[in-house]
């Protein structure tokens, strides 16, 4: 395998596609507009998946389990089933490829070797810009996916509400902002048996498409079958929550900071602690990662006006919390870094590595024409904000509210 330099520059402008309808025309949309883009990557070695995976894999291999995702992802959430078969049918594709593109994560399984990050991520009601609430975090992956970055502005029939999401490689989901003023992010946790069910990144499609608040969130959270483990961290302008998931529980952790909740890639919660899977290398980044994270949250939060955007990005492109690229396509890195503003309906995104790319801004706002991303200037160091794109979308003000409780759980110490 020839090593990739690390830090190679990677194209500033970021796909985005607005798209609306009824769940197969809002796939549809999504398909053609990605076409060519999702071809490329299928074509890369299946999706990359033979570049990470333990062993070869083959199409006709992973048909059985493609077949019972599917059946799962229709049984569970029958809109984003309709909605695969818009992006199957737009892009070209079969329905197996695009079952695929959303269970790739779960084909590839994961392995107890040394990894070094897969996101960290934090929420304040009160430490967004003007004291408002803000949810922001890094997005590590392997796979080198910054070139399958997409921001979908999503418009389904029926369900009253807009979605800004980010997507990489053909992915409905994958974290995001709805026009109710819900904000999800999320973290790998690695832990229990991966087996085929609704993967996670959809579920918290389904969660932007279906909930206006936090607690309704939860509510359909605690109800569908997930593939695989995860951590989710949900804010909106009065309330947020960590909830962590593993096999069919789901369990909310305490924030462990009074300016908000930071997660990152072990697991808080003492029953889940207790079967975490995660190796002892990937334990320490994820302990140094959390630390510095919570430091940062605690000072925006003590600031009166809480932070703007750039001093988010900022944090968020500083190491331990951005890890950087070491030129191998399996190690983990800093792909993306993203700000979400709940009360503002607004996503604010860096690709790549945050600490060389420019912001690029989308918002929903109802007095204006959608647009796709206008980059902000490259730079290094602290972020420099891109202006705000013009899109559908709700604004309210920012109401404090307090934290959903749960268990107080002291931070666990580094293992030497």
């Amino acid at each position: 395998m020839t090593a990739r330099a690390p830090g190679a520059p990677r194209a500033p402008a970021v796909p985005y596609i607005a798209a609306s309808g009824g769940p197969f025309d809002v796939g549809y949309q999504h398909g053609k507009a990605r076409a060519a883009a999702l071809a490329d990557f299928i074509g890369d070695d299946l999706c990359r998946i033979g570049r990470l995976a333990p062993a070869p894999v083959a199409l006709a291999e992973l048909r059985p389990g493609l077949a019972a995702y599917g059946a799962a992802i229709a049984a569970a959430t029958p809109r984003l089933s309709e909605e695969l078969d818009g992006l199957a049918a737009g892009a070209g594709l079969s329905r197996e490829l695009a079952v695929l593109l959303q269970a790739r994560r779960e084909i590839i399984g994961y392995q107890r070797i040394p990894a070094r990050g897969d996101c960290t991520t934090y929420a304040s009601l009160t430490a967004g810009p003007a004291g408002s609430p803000v949810l922001a975090q890094t997005v590590d992956l392997n796979g080198d996916l910054d070139d399958q970055i997409a921001v979908l502005d999503i418009t389904l029939s029926g369900s009253g509400r807009r979605a800004l999401v980010l997507s990489f490689g053909g992915l409905l989901g994958y974290l995001g902002v709805n026009s109710d003023g819900l904000a999800i992010g999320l973290n790998l946790v690695l832990g229990g048996q991966w087996r085929p069910g609704l993967p996670p990144y959809l579920a918290i499609r389904h969660l932007l498409d279906n909930a206006d608040c936090v607690a309704e969130a939860l509510r359909i959270l605690r109800g569908l079958p997930l593939a695989s483990s995860r951590s989710l961290m949900l804010c909106d302008r009065e309330q947020l929550a960590c909830a962590e998931i593993l096999g069919d529980e789901v369990r909310l952790v305490e924030a462990g900071d009074p300016g908000g909740a930071a997660h990152t890639n072990h697991f808080i919660d003492p029953g889940f602690a207790a079967r975490d899977e995660l190796n002892v290398f990937a334990r320490n980044s994820s302990l140094q990662r959390l630390r510095a994270c919570r430091a940062g949250l605690a000072g925006f939060a003590g600031q009166d006006a809480g932070a703007g955007v750039d001093e988010h990005f900022g944090l968020l492109s500083a190491p331990p919390v951005c890890v950087a690229d070491t030129g191998d396509i399996r190690r983990e890195r800093t792909v993306a870094a993203v700000v979400l503003l709940p009360a503002a309906g607004e996503l604010h995104l860096r690709p790549g590595d945050p600490s060389r790319n420019g912001t690029e801004s989308f918002c929903l706002r109802p007095d204006a024409e959608a647009g796709p991303a206008v980059p902000g200037p490259a730079v290094r160091g602290p972020a420099v904000p891109g202006p705000a794109v013009r899109g559908p979308a709700m604004r309210g003000s920012a109401v404090p509210g307090p934290v959903v409780p749960g268990p107080a759980v002291p931070e666990p110490s580094v293992v030497p």
